[in-house]
Order: structure tokens, then C-alpha cells, then sequence
């Protein structure tokens, strides 16, 4: 039985050009490249040029790239570290309901340290509204944290309008762009927000591994303390291995941007095609209309999460879902209660299916066939 990865969104294989570009310098370039001899020297011009790749790819300075251990380090800098450095200007901050863990959790744990926090509704195709977020904005505002595309339902937020509307404010603009770089084109001389988060191993590059842009002029205080690296707003000796490894991801991502997104459109409708010739009941949670191409949120009713998961499994299909699968329950996707209102049976029946590499057209169609099966037995 072929196993068939329809997961993309919670992690990527890596690359074969990405693990060649890595091994050599895991081999043989074991120096720190805060080492000044020629062995710290040689990981210095690998993490330089690195740097400068991740910076051009969104159309940066070199010195507004932070390298973090991925998505989340990256957010909780964002978050916490802007935070802390701007509380003299104010304590409320503001962001939404649907945002991913990283962003939510760091929110909560400065709630719990004084500050006070909005979190913004969305309608039912999961957007926020930018009159919401005009309507909340205070003069003690120092912080609006809106994810560009979410990670459960693929639906893109009105980032552009956002940042418009900040221009003239003292509060800087983060967005989790986690699931959204390397296929939505972003220009951050045209676009105005001061911290986008990224992470590695969505874009086919390595684990542990990702970058934090903060725009020049934006206060951040540094989360650990240890030596002076990233210009002082990491510390810790960084991963170069895995940082070249992303350098080598990001180029290839980039250079087949316009590709990737026409591939993984025609596999999302290859499969949504073939569950209506099955004959499936299901419909798409949020607008189809905002939404990536490499992911779709399915509702499928009569059915729940963790029994759905379970036989995909079984039957080689690898999915996920928002909701959190214990033994004998299942806690109710944030993300589509959000939408859709706690209660509503979306939030237990739904299933996210992402696209990717590991994904041809054939194996997008069977897995749709295996799907219809499984959704025909647990809904009778």
C-alpha cells in the first residue's frame, strides 16, 4: 500500500538539492562563526550569504534578518520582544482569534504579565474585518499581530489593508507569514509591516531552522540572554548547517513559485472533483476565493475528526486537523469556532488537507478515492 502525504502545511520533506547543500558544510564547516581564525570565518560567509538570500527573497536589508530556530521562536520575538521594548508607549496589543498557537500563546502569557489584549472576531469565510481592527486600534496600541494565511483553512488575510491603516500609528505591524512565503510574492518596501515570521521546514528546508524580519527603526527586546548574536537579538550560536540548508530552500522555492502554486491549485481541484464524482457530502470551510492553493478545510458531515483520522490513516492517507485528538475526545478547532461559532459541528468534523512535493496527480486522486470510502462508511 503506497502511504500518500497530504500534510504539507504541517511540515515538508525536505528537499533532495537541500540535503545535498547541507552535508558538506555539516562534513566540514564545524567552526562558530562568531570565531574569528579562518574555521569561524568559513560558517561566517556561509551564514553572511544566507542572510543575504532571505533577505532579498522579501526584498530586505541583510540586517533586518534574524535567524531563529523556526516559526514559533519567531512569533514569540515578534510578540513578546516588541512588547517589552514598547510598554513605556502602551500595554494593549492586538490580534485575532484564528491566529496559530505561537501567536495566541505568547498573547496570553503577556495578559498574564499586565498587558491587555483584543482578540479580533472573523466572519464566517475567515477573515478578519480591517473596520475591526480601525475600531479597536487605541492611542496605547503598540502591537497589531495578524497572520497573512492561516494555517487550518488556507485563507488569506487583508494584510495590505492592514498595514495602510498603520501607517500613521505608533504600533508596529507582525504578521506569521508561515504558510504564505515562497508562494504569495512579498516586497517589504511596498508592503508595511515591521516583523514577518518564517520557518524552514514548510518550504521544504530543514527543522529548526528559521528567520524573523524586523524593519529597521523597530524596537525589539532580546527573549535570551548568552552571547551577542544576530546583532544582539538572539543569542546563541547558530545553526549553519541548517541555515544553508534553508538559504538552498528558499531559492529553489522562489524560483518555482509560479509553478508550485498552479501545481497545488490543480491538485486541490483534482481532488475536490473526484470527492463530488464520489458522490461525498462535504463542503469547504471559508471562502474559496481567499484561499492558498496548497491547502483546503473540509467538512465532512455525520462523521468526527479523530474516527476520520484514525482510518486515513490506516488506509495510507496522511491529513490533520485543527482540533486536538485525545483518547475518546476531541477538543473543537479554534479556528473554525472562531468562524463558525463554538458548537457548530464543522469544528469536530472537519479535516485539512495540504499539498506539496510529495504530491502527483495520481496519488492526489486516489487518496480522494480512499477518502470518499472511509467518509461513506463512518457517515452511514
Amino acid at each position: 500500500m503506497e502511504s500518500i502525504y497530504l500534510d504539507h502545511a504541517a511540515t515538508t520533506p525536505v528537499h533532495p538539492k537541500v540535503i545535498e547543500a547541507m552535508l558538506p558544510v555539516t562534513q566540514e564547516v564545524y567552526g562558530n562563526p562568531s570565531s574569528v581564525h579562518q574555521f569561524g570565518r568559513k560558517a561566517r560567509r556561509i551564514l553572511d550569504q544566507a542572510r543575504r538570500t532571505a533577505a532579498k527573497s522579501i526584498g530586505a536589508n541583510e540586517k533586518e534578518i534574524v535567524f531563529t530556530s523556526g516559526g514559533t521562536e519567531a512569533d514569540n520575538l515578534a510578540i513578546i520582544g516588541t512588547a517589552m521594548a514598547n510598554k513605556e508607549k502602551g500595554k494593549h496589543i492586538i490580534t485575532t482569534n484564528v491566529e496559530h498557537h505561537a501567536t495566541l500563546h505568547a498573547a496570553e502569557y503577556l495578559e498574564s504579565t499586565g498587558f491587555e489584549v483584543t482578540y479580533l472576531p472573523v466572519d464566517e469565510t475567515g477573515s478578519v474585518r480591517v473596520q475591526d481592527v480601525k475600531e479597536a486600534l487605541r492611542e496605547d496600541t503598540i502591537l497589531v499581530s495578524i497572520m497573512m494565511v492561516n494555517n487550518e483553512t488556507g485563507i488569506m488575510q487583508p494584510i495590505e489593508e492592514v498595514a495602510d491603516l498603520l501607517k500613521d500609528h505608533q504600533a508596529a505591524f507582525h504578521s506569521d507569514i508561515v504558510q504564505a512565503y515562497g508562494l504569495i510574492e512579498i516586497d517589504v518596501q511596498e508592503l508595511a509591516v515591521d516583523l514577518l515570521a518564517v520557518s524552514g521546514h514548510k518550504i521544504n528546508g530543514p527543522k529548526g531552522v528559521g528567520f524573523l524580519y524586523v524593519r529597521e527603526g523597530t524596537t525589539l527586546a532580546s527573549l535570551q540572554h548568552g552571547g551577542e548574536q544576530e546583532r544582539k537579538r538572539r543569542a546563541g550560536t547558530e545553526n549553519v548547517p541548517a541555515v544553508k540548508g534553508m538559504e538552498e530552500a528558499i531559492m529553489i522555492i522562489l524560483e518555482n513559485r509560479d509553478a508550485y502554486r498552479e501545481k497545488y491549485r490543480s491538485f486541490k481541484e483534482q481532488f475536490l472533483n473526484t470527492l463530488t464524482e464520489e458522490s461525498v457530502n462535504y463542503t469547504v470551510n471559508g471562502s474559496e476565493d481567499k484561499c492558498m492553493e496548497s491547502i483546503v478545510n473540509i467538512s465532512f458531515p455525520g462523521t468526527n475528526v479523530e474516527t476520520m483520522l484514525t482510518n486515513f490513516d490506516l488506509s495510507g492517507v496522511a491529513a490533520s486537523s485543527g482540533s486536538a485528538c485525545t483518547a475518546g475526545s476531541v477538543e473543537p478547532s479554534h479556528v473554525l469556532s472562531a468562524m463558525y461559532g463554538k458548537g457548530d459541528a464543522r469544528t469536530v468534523n472537519s479535516i485539512r488537507f495540504s499539498f506539496g512535493l510529495a504530491n502527483t496527480e495520481e496519488n492526489v486522486k486516489e487518496a480522494a478515492r480512499k477518502v470518499s470510502q472511509i467518509v461513506h462508511r463512518l457517515s452511514e
